[in-house]
């Protein structure tokens, strides 16, 4: 027990560390292309960031711990918002960009109700089991191909004047990304296998274990990303990066190895679980939509329903 516990933190560290390594080489091969700080946050570091998510995925459906799968995308998506957006509004109100919100938030909210409503199976017919279908992954890869079409039109149509974003030279870069992605594939796996006989060794469920721990600790990357942009003043990076990050987490870390690798049979999960998770897209467009930011009294209610929500997972 006590060796599974330390190798969980030594995956966490390696994971952690491989985000933050491949997000730093990322960003300086971007800002040598001098593309915007927005799509940057939406794409590069979004991607980044998420994945330990995807690696954490690909492995737990290889392995057969599917539970393991729904689990960690959907806290890491709550997370993101309440917690995440939460904290990052907390240092500073968040702009939030014209665009952001007519295009990339209505478009999280609907990959995130069409994840909800293709899990979903029993609400429409009371005789089916609830499953994850190839084609249901098929559709989430759809969805995410229109969310890659529009990064595409954004870098064809610069709107904004902003200057260089170099971190790092070119070379340096690539190191960085490669050592990055290499961490976060053995972090990923430490973290799985770990996270799995832990779960056994208590009697706690796969559920609980990947909407509270692995969420959690898949999600720092993004915590880590978000606040620090925030502090520096790019709210685009740290609204981006969240927004980003949801995206890629349905679309590519659930549709695209279910795709693959072929579709779940039995899906156990919680209904509260999916709308909270569709509450929180929607609760970030209308926050985003009233005022064109996120302020600190909304940053304040974020954290308020992670908490309410949290409590409830852990403790019924």
């Amino acid at each position: 027990m006590i060796i599974h516990i330390l190798l969980l933190i030594v995956g966490f560290v390696v994971l952690i560390k491989g985000a933050d390594f491949f997000v730093d080489g990322a960003c300086g091969i971007a800002g040598n292309f001098k593309v915007s700080k927005m799509l940057i946050g939406l794409t590069i570091v979004a991607f980044g960031t998420s994945a330990p998510e995807f690696a954490v995925s690909v492995k737990s459906l290889i392995s057969g711990n599917v539970d393991l799968v729904l689990g960690n995308v959907i806290g890491s998506n709550i997370l993101n918002i309440f917690l995440i957006l939460g904290i990052s509004a907390l240092f500073h109100s968040l702009s939030v960009k014209n665009n952001t919100v007519k295009k990339e938030l209505p478009i999280t909210m609907m990959i995130t109700i069409a994840f909800a409503v293709l899990l979903s199976d029993q609400l429409f017919d009371k005789s089916l089991m609830n499953s994850f279908t190839r084609g249901d992954g098929l559709i989430l890869v759809l969805f995410f191909g229109v969310f890659i079409y529009y990064l595409i039109a954004m870098t064809r149509n610069k709107v904004e004047n902003e200057p260089d974003v170099v971190i790092l030279p070119m070379k340096k870069s690539i190191l960085y990304s490669i050592v990055g992605i290499i961490g976060i594939i053995l972090g990923s796996h430490f973290v799985v296998d770990s996270s799995v006989a832990i779960a056994e060794a208590l009697g706690v469920t796969e559920r609980m274990i990947s909407l509270t721990i692995i969420a959690f600790g898949t999600s720092l990357p993004e915590l880590v990303t978000s606040v620090t942009a925030t502090k520096k003043g790019e709210y685009d990076i740290a609204i981006g990066n969240v927004v980003g990050s949801n995206i890629f987490n349905i679309g590519m870390v659930v549709g695209v190895p279910v795709a693959i690798f072929g579709g779940i049979s039995i899906v156990v999960f919680s209904y509260l679980d999916l709308l909270v998770m569709v509450i929180a897209s929607i609760l970030l467009f209308m926050f985003s939509f009233d005022d064109y930011k996120i302020s600190k009294v909304e940053g304040i209610i974020f954290l308020l329903m992670f908490v309410i929500y949290y409590t409830y997972v852990v403790f019924m």
